[in-house]
């Protein structure tokens, strides 16, 4: 085997490891396989053949190349000035993508990726590679310019905002469906009082729709909204969103909308909605095409 071709092969032995990395860091899909590719494109411009731990060295890269989106985003005014939502990966109700599950092997919701979005970037990073997959601080630290203290500290100010807001969610995949149909059921019967019930007491209901997005609190406000919309609850299916039972809303077809559900204390905690035409696009929706048609 050639030396190029020893290459390619050892980057793709790495490439669901450098696109959960991505996607955690970025909340994007789309983005992180921009970053796996960039790694690529520089791996190939290097010479790699002093390079004696290439996964260290690709981590490294798509860290580098996912911070300065981050920065870029804030820099240039680009994060959303309303609710966002994270592109969600959107899976079968019957089983996930083999390549999505290796993504979310460690159950990533949408609860979590919000409250990862709220974190400055050098704090995201330093809490993604050391909490989730093990990067030792003094690699961390040259990434973000800091000491390997200080990138401890990056990751401990994430790690409190973390566990402060992202509830234990239920893991129960049968338990979450039940919750989401009856959800489903009392939106169709226009019923206020089961929707109350069926919420937590302090659930949040975050709708990114562009520049109209909402987030609302409290289980009665989150179920008057619900009740304003339940005319496109016939039109949900069932599907899988970030691992956990969601459903997709496609009215003769056409997407909608994607809800995502974060379930626990036996009640819905968190519903994240994205509506966003435009985002709805970019979407890797083809295996539920026999769904949507």
């Amino acid at each position: 085997m050639n030396e190029p071709q020893l290459l390619a092969d050892r980057f793709e032995a790495n490439r669901t490891r450098l696109r959960a990395v991505a996607y955690r860091m970025l909340g994007s899909v789309s983005e992180a396989d921009d970053a796996v590719q960039e790694a690529w494109l520089r791996l190939n411009r290097s010479d790699a053949s002093g390079v004696q731990n290439l996964e260290g060295w690709l981590t490294t890269v798509v860290a580098r190349v996912c911070l300065d989106v981050l920065r870029t985003r804030r820099t240039r005014g680009e994060e959303p000035l309303g609710p966002h939502v994270p592109e969600p990966i959107v899976d079968r109700e019957d089983g996930a993508h083999p390549e999505h599950e290796a993504l979310l092997s460690d159950a990533v919701g949408l609860a979590l990726l919000v409250v990862l979005e709220t974190l400055a970037p050098a704090e995201r990073l330093a809490f993604v590679l050391h909490d989730m997959f093990a990067v030792p601080f003094e690699e961390i630290a040259p990434i973000v310019d800091r000491s390997p203290a200080a990138a401890r500290q990056l990751a401990s100010r994430a790690r409190r905002r973390v566990r402060g807001s992202v509830p234990e969610p239920e893991r129960d995949r049968a338990r979450q469906r039940e919750l989401v149909d009856a959800f489903l059921a009392a939106a169709r019967d226009g019923d206020f009082d089961r929707l109350v019930a069926i919420l937590h007491p302090d659930a949040v209901l975050r709708a990114d729709r562009g520049p109209a997005g909402v987030e609302l609190h409290g289980a009665e406000q989150v179920a008057a909204r619900v009740l304003s919309f339940a005319r496109l609850a016939g039109w949900a299916r069932p599907a899988l969103v970030n691992g956990a039972a969601g459903f997709v809303v496609a009215p003769e077809g056409r997407l909608f909308a994607v809800a995502g559900f974060t379930v626990a204390e036996g009640r819905i905690v968190e519903i994240d909605l994205l509506a966003d035409p435009e985002r709805l696009r970019d979407l890797e929706l083809d295996i539920l095409d026999d769904r949507l048609e």
